[in-house]
């Protein structure tokens, strides 16, 4: 039985035998533990700690575990109604209030309950973590000596250089900053370059925790449409010019959610538009990693194209390994690489350093070329697998366009449709999916969910979860199946 399971069985034993002890009462010896649950002496110090840390258990070194004591009774609450005055007082003097709506972030954040299937996780399921790699990467790192120490506030020089060389070979260390994860650089990003109340342009539809980010900063987002080949150069130009915006974000590649690429036709426009209008272009590179395996050469990034700095790229490790893997980086040049770093300084003082320490370890092994390896075919298989389900059993629906990069399909529901109606009935189905209408800044022009083929324990629970979501279609919808297929197919 794996080393964790064991841990959380032993632990949950112990926890339901507490009742047994008064408390104060001492826990059998961790010998006995280990006779009568045939587990290691490692398992049992494991699970008792888990114990202590819940405040359950005590221990004490040379003489065992014991019931922790029985808690004071709780007080009761504290009046915090005075909050509702306080905070609407402040929001009636914003230009644009910063009460954000965190929906669209938690739905890909939140545990399904048991037995759901997690067709809205936005990172990869644990059979696809390289979990031994970086369990191998921080037990060398964390022996290093001075690896507990304070790290340099920008980040670990090798790090930075790593980061700069997968960005371009014209950027240097001396241009990144490393970042705890993407949505830390972003939020960076963000309040560096656009004061309260301003516009800040952002692709639509485009991913809800940026648009959470701009609207906890006080700025106005303002949508730009995308289509297969990206954003669309000539609305991005009228939007500037409306507007007035002087900051764009996007998504290059494999976008979130359509998973558009940018077109090479389009990439020197969006530079040239930006140029000209002033404005910086802040690049978040977030899937670069998770390349199918049938995708071609993939384009740079947009900064590696851009020797005036209106570029500010924004990048990350953790879609690719482990969302408690949270580092990123965050490149600039000229003037505003101060500002960013001031804030990011401010913020956050550095990355822990025996993380950026383990990173380092992990990209550096010969296990960082195997994993994305790896992925590469499991993402490309569970893709394809999704598709097909998606064409079986949800005809009606469409998908305009089938990525090779990312981990998500966007769906189009047929017109009509409300998808408001369909989430929770895909949730007691046994299935659950982010509904579209997160991912815009405006109105959408059509129903749409995105579902990710990531966050699941293989193909055959992504076909089951479709087949639950065909359940809950006809729930929600009331119609009767068709026979034809509308769902497109890869590459279109």
């Amino acid at each position: 039985m794996h080393e964790r399971s064991s841990v959380a069985e032993l632990a949950n034993s112990l926890r339901q035998e507490l009742n047994r002890y008064s408390p104060g009462g001492k826990l059998p010896s961790s010998r006995a533990l280990v006779d009568r649950y045939r587990v290691s002496p490692v398992t049992v110090s494991r699970a008792l700690a888990r114990l202590a840390a819940e405040g359950l258990v005590i221990t004490r070194p040379g003489s065992g575990a014991f019931r922790a004591p029985a808690k004071a009774a709780t007080p009761p609450p504290g009046d915090t109604s005075w909050q509702e005055v306080s905070l609407s007082a402040d929001a009636a003097t914003e230009l644009v209030p910063r009460s954000v709506d965190a929906t669209g972030v938690l739905v890909t954040l939140a545990a399904p309950p048991p037995g759901v299937i997690e067709l809205n996780g936005g990172y990869l399921h644990a059979s696809l973590q390289p979990e031994r790699a970086m369990a191998a990467a921080l037990a060398r790192a964390g022996s290093r000596p001075g690896a507990w120490g304070r790290p340099p506030i920008d980040g670990l020089p090798e790090l930075r250089d790593w980061f700069a060389r997968g960005i371009g070979d014209t950027w240097t260390a001396a241009e990144v900053l490393v970042t705890a994860g993407g949505q830390s650089a972003l939020t960076t990003a963000l309040r560096a370059l656009a004061p309260p109340g301003a516009p800040v342009l952002v692709e639509s539809p485009t991913y809800p925790g940026m648009l959470a980010i701009a609207r906890a900063a006080g700025l106005r987002p303002v949508p730009v449409p995308v289509d297969p080949d990206g954003v669309r150069p000539d609305l991005l130009a009228a939007a500037f010019r409306a507007s007035g915006a002087r900051v764009f974000v996007c998504q290059p590649l494999f976008q979130n959610p359509t998973g558009a690429v940018l077109s090479p036709a389009r990439r020197p426009e969006v530079l040239r538009i930006a140029r000209e209008a002033g404005a910086f272009v802040v690049e978040d590179d977030f899937v670069r990693r998770l390349v199918h395996e049938d995708a071609g050469p993939l384009p740079g990034p947009l900064a590696a194209d851009d020797p005036d700095g209106v570029v500010v790229h924004v990048c990350s490790l953790t879609k690719a390994t482990s969302p408690s893997l949270r580092v990123g980086a965050l490149a600039a040049r000229g003037p505003v690489l101060e500002r960013l770093r001031a804030i990011h300084v401010v913020d956050t003082f550095f990355v822990p350093r025996p993380l950026q320490e383990a990173t380092l370890e992990l990209v550096g092994s010969a296990a960082w070329n195997r994993h994305l390896r790896s992925v590469s075919a499991a993402l490309k298989t569970r893709r394809d697998t999704l598709t097909t389900a998606l064409r079986t059993e949800l005809p009606e629906s469409a998908l305009p366009h089938i990525p090779s990069g990312g981990y998500h399909l966007w769906l189009r529901l047929p017109d009509g449709t409300d998808e408001q109606a369909v989430v929770p009935a895909a949730l007691r189905a046994g299935v659950a999916v982010a509904p579209g209408r997160s991912y815009f800044s405006a109105e959408p022009p059509a129903a749409h969910l995105r579902l990710s083929f990531a966050a699941v324990a293989g193909p055959a629970e992504i076909t089951e979860g479709v087949r639950r979501l065909r359940t809950a279609w006809d729930e929600a919808v009331g119609r009767p199946r068709p026979r034809t297929a509308a769902v497109g197919r890869p590459g279109g």
